[in-house]
C-alpha cells in the first residue's frame, strides 16, 4: 500500500482525490495547506486521516511515500525540490515548472536520489487518448500529415488574477497551451524540428493569445491557445487514409471518432472509472512499485522538450518571468 500526501487542496486536487475511488494498492494518507479550514474540509470529504498545517509537516512524516502537488505552477519548482530532498516520490501538476532549465534540475535531482518524478499530464493516460494512439499505430489513418487543435476560453479581465499576473507565471501558454503541446508530442512521439508563433502580449506582460506552428518536417501541428475567445477546443489528426477527431474538451475527452477517406467510421466513447485522474495515479503506483524513477509515457525528455517549445514561444514574444531563468 502506497501512502499519498496532497499539497494544496484546491479545485484540481479535488479532481485528483476523486480518482482514488477507482484506485487499488494506494490511499490518500494526508493533506497539507496553510488554510486550516480548507484542509479539514478536504480531509473530511475524502476520509483522509492525517492533516498538516504546512507542507514541511507533511514532508516530515515518514509514512508518506508519494506527494501530489497542486499549487500554482509559479511555485512548482521549489516545492518539488523540497519533496525530493525529503525523500518523497512526486507527481506534480502541469506544467511541471515554468522553464525547461528548472525541470532539468529537478529530474537530475530525482535521478540522484533514486526517486520517481512525473509531470501530471493526465490526458496522455486517458482511455480515449490511448485509443487514439492505437488507431495511429495500427495504421488506420495512414501517414500523419497535419495536427490541428485549440484551447481557448474568455477569461474575466481581472488583472490581479493569476492568469494575468507576470509574477505568478500567468499567460495562456503555460496554462492551456501545455495541453496542445503535450498531446502533439504524444501523437508524434518526438519533438518538432522548428517552431514559429504569433503571440499577443497584454498590458500585464503575459501572453493572452498564442498561435503556434510546430514543424516536424513531414508534419505540422497548428494550435491556438487563448484567454480572449471561446474556441472549439477540439483536436484533429489528419492522415493520408483518414482523420481522427477528438471531441471537446480534447484534454479530458471521453469520445473520439475515426473517419476514413472511404467513408467508414468508428467511434470510441467510454466514461472514466472515476474522475479521469485515476489512470495517471495507476501509472505512478506502478512505476514506484517497480522501482522506476520515470514514466515511459511522460518522461523527463517529454516534459523538458515540451518546456523548450514553450520557452521559445514566450522568449521570442518578450514574455520573461522575473523569477525564472531560461536556458
Amino acid at each position: 500500500m502506497l501512502n499519498w500526501g496532497v499539497l494544496a487542496p484546491g479545485r484540481i486536487a479535488n479532481n485528483f482525490a476523486q480518482g482514488f475511488a477507482a484506485v487499488s494498492g494506494a490511499c490518500l494518507y494526508g493533506v497539507a495547506s496553510r488554510d486550516a479550514q480548507r484542509v479539514e474540509e478536504f480531509a473530511t470529504r475524502y476520509d483522509i486521516k492525517h492533516t498538516y498545517n504546512s507542507y514541511a509537516q507533511l514532508l516530515e512524516d515518514p509514512a508518506i511515500d508519494v506527494v501530489y502537488i497542486a499549487n500554482p505552477h509559479r511555485y512548482h519548482a521549489e516545492v518539488v525540490e523540497q519533496c525530493l530532498n525529503a525523500g518523497k516520490h512526486v507527481l506534480c501538476e502541469k506544467p511541471l515548472t515554468v522553464t525547461a532549465k528548472q525541470a532539468t534540475h529537478l529530474f537530475e535531482l530525482a535521478t540522484e536520489k533514486n526517486l520517481f518524478l512525473m509531470e501530471a499530464v493526465w490526458s496522455r493516460f486517458l482511455p480515449c487518448w490511448q485509443q487514439v494512439k492505437q488507431w495511429i499505430e495500427s495504421g488506420n489513418i495512414g501517414e500523419i500529415q497535419l495536427l490541428r487543435s485549440t484551447f481557448g476560453f474568455q477569461a474575466e479581465r481581472n488583472m490581479e488574477d493569476r492568469l494575468f499576473n507576470l509574477e505568478l507565471a500567468g499567460g495562456a501558454m503555460l496554462d492551456t497551451g501545455v495541453y496542445n503541446i503535450a498531446l502533439s508530442e504524444f501523437v508524434m512521439g518526438r519533438q518538432p524540428e522548428s517552431v514559429s508563433s504569433s503571440v499577443l502580449v497584454g498590458e500585464t506582460g503575459v501572453d493572452e493569445r498564442c498561435s503556434v506552428m510546430m514543424d516536424y518536417g513531414d508534419v505540422t501541428s497548428q494550435f491556438s491557445c487563448s484567454f480572449l475567445s471561446k474556441l472549439d477546443n477540439e483536436f484533429q489528426i489528419v492522415g493520408s487514409l483518414g482523420t481522427i477527431n477528438v471531441a471537446a474538451c480534447f484534454w479530458d475527452a471521453t469520445k473520439a471518432e475515426l473517419v476514413l477517406n472511404s467513408g467508414d467510421r468508428e467511434t470510441f466513447d467510454q466514461a472514466y472509472r472515476a474522475s479521469g485522474f485515476e489512470y495517471q495515479i495507476d501509472e505512478v503506483n506502478r512505476c514506484v512499485k517497480a522501482g522506476q524513477t520515470q514514466s515511459d509515457n511522460v518522461s523527463a525528455d517529454v516534459t523538458i522538450g515540451n518546456l523548450h517549445v514553450m520557452d521559445q514561444v514566450l522568449s521570442e514574444a518578450g514574455v520573461n518571468y522575473p523569477f525564472a531563468e531560461r536556458c
